[in-house]
């Protein structure tokens, strides 16, 4: 059986991976310092509400912990 997709609002994300809110929007932002381009995009939902894909995130943090490892 296929795990569920769940989308994560930003309170959850910002929970799941311990980074400010302005942080996150500075990794998706291509014109910030902090831009990081292997960030998940987030998914428009409605006309001003946005979420994140928390398998996109997991696989992005599991990328961090094994550059760390290298």
């Amino acid at each position: 059986m296929s795990k569920p997709i769940k989308v994560l609002r930003i309170k959850d994300l910002i929970s799941k991976v311990g980074m400010a809110r302005s942080t996150i929007y500075d990794r998706i932002n291509p014109k910030s310092p902090r831009y990081d381009c292997s960030f998940p995009k987030p998914i428009k939902l409605g006309l001003s509400a946005v979420g994140w894909l928390e398998h996109e995130i997991d696989a992005w943090v599991e990328n961090l912990i094994n550059q760390r490892e290298v």
